[in-house]
């Protein structure tokens, strides 16, 4: 089994930025090869995905999260990052990565934004 740790939350005031990294405990002969995506669930609110990353680097995005999610990976690191910015309140949860096909998951890291 895979385990991933989510690192990078914090507090941030509306209109700013964080970057949140995705890291791999396996050699990288899983991680690097396979589909990683980002999720969130902000309080009393279902798990929503955000994107998602081949290990190729192909990129998709739900629609809200265009423009303003960037999701990345190095696979020399066994990272995959989740850059955000222009974050609003609305963006407040725990913020989740999933590696296909072994369905691993993180601890989440929590993304608080104040108005």
């Amino acid at each position: 089994q895979v385990q991933l740790v989510e690192s990078g939350g914090g507090l941030v005031q509306a209109g700013g930025s964080l970057r949140l990294s995705c890291a791999a405990s396996d050699s990288g002969s899983i991680f690097r090869v396979n589909i990683v995506r980002w999720y969130r669930q902000a309080p009393g609110k279902q798990l929503e995905l955000l994107a998602a990353i081949t290990g190729g680097g192909v990129t998709n995005y739900v629609d809200f999260a265009k423009g303003r999610f960037t999701i990345s990976r190095d696979n020399a690191k066994n990272t995959v990052y989740l850059q955000m910015s222009s974050l609003q309140p609305d963006d407040t949860a725990v913020y989740y990565c999933n590696l296909l096909p072994t369905n691993s998951w993180g601890q989440g890291t929590q993304v608080t934004v104040s108005s």
